[in-house]
């Protein structure tokens, strides 16, 4: 079976490192923080990844568009969930020193992206 190309994509793999680096934390949290704003952080990251490879399965550029733009609404999501955990003391700085960058670099990666998809010929 040959490889998906969505694995190709920068964009992906940022996502897919984010989303797996809050995996990491979350799933050692208690029960009832896991079950109130962990199961939300993991959701939003987790959508990232599937938006991009879903637009990627697209036929067409606005289908994919429309996929990454969901894609970007769901790493805002994301970011305002993580700001919440550390609001209640739920991460410290160390796990926030490990998104921030990758988050820092997907969001215009992101938006690159979705930029590109207009000016194809």
């Amino acid at each position: 079976m040959a490889r998906p190309d969505f694995e190709d994509l920068q964009v992906y793999q940022l996502a897919e490192k984010l989303a797996n680096e809050i995996w990491q934390i979350v799933h050692r949290w208690d029960y009832f923080t896991k079950d109130t704003i962990g199961k939300q952080i993991v959701r939003f990251a987790d959508s990232v990844c599937a938006n991009i490879t879903e637009g990627r399965g697209r036929y067409n550029d606005s289908d994919n568009q429309h996929c990454v733009k969901i894609a970007r609404g769901c790493l805002y999501e994301t970011v305002r969930w993580l700001r919440l955990a550390y609001a209640r003391q739920l991460l410290t700085n160390e796990p926030v020193n490990k998104f921030k960058p990758i988050i820092d670099e997907l969001l215009p990666k992101l938006n690159a992206y979705l930029n590109s998809m207009g000016n194809r010929q």
